[in-house]
């Protein structure tokens, strides 16, 4: 059980208790003058002063009353304010997670973003070289392929003169 509901039982049992308290005196006092043997005159002073401290146990307690009032009202601003306080910060803590993750995911898309850069720069280098070695491989089967040429032609003539 929390502080605050142990605080909350013993306010309700001062209450009660009070309330209980004062029933009971009414009653008590009641009892006890109307079954008193007095005279008309006695009765109705004992019961006119019995009445008048009825009234002041009444003020006394309705002061009692008030002041615990203001302590309730002391103790829900203070429980208030301190889980205004809780909401605040835990706010504050889930922003900056909020702010470190969003970060993180920056940089990793960053990252990409980077690699796929860096993998775009090498399949161009590479598809230059395929090329330029192509372009060898052709220029050296022209070569080859005029030699060829130049040979049959030669060994025709030849043929040709036999």
């Amino acid at each position: 059980m929390t502080n605050h509901d142990n605080q909350t039982n013993e306010n309700i049992n001062a209450k009660d208790f009070l309330i209980g308290s004062l029933v009971g005196t009414l009653v008590g006092a009641s009892v006890a003058l109307l079954f008193a043997p007095k005279s008309g005159k006695e009765l109705r002073g004992d019961i006119n002063k019995g009445a008048h401290e009825l009234k002041d146990k009444a003020d006394e307690w309705k002061d009692v009353a008030y002041e615990k009032t203001d302590e309730f009202k002391e103790y829900a601003k203070d429980q208030k304010d301190s889980l205004k306080e809780v909401v605040t910060e835990k706010s504050q803590e889930l922003q900056e997670k909020f702010n470190e993750t969003k970060q993180t995911i920056q940089e990793k898309v960053d990252q990409a973003h980077a690699d796929a850069e860096d993998a775009k720069e090498d399949l161009e280098e590479k598809v230059d070289e395929v090329k330029k070695t192509a372009k060898k491989k052709a220029k050296a089967t022209n070569a080859a392929a005029k030699d060829v040429a130049e040979a049959v032609e030669e060994a025709a003539e030849d043929v040709k003169e036999k």
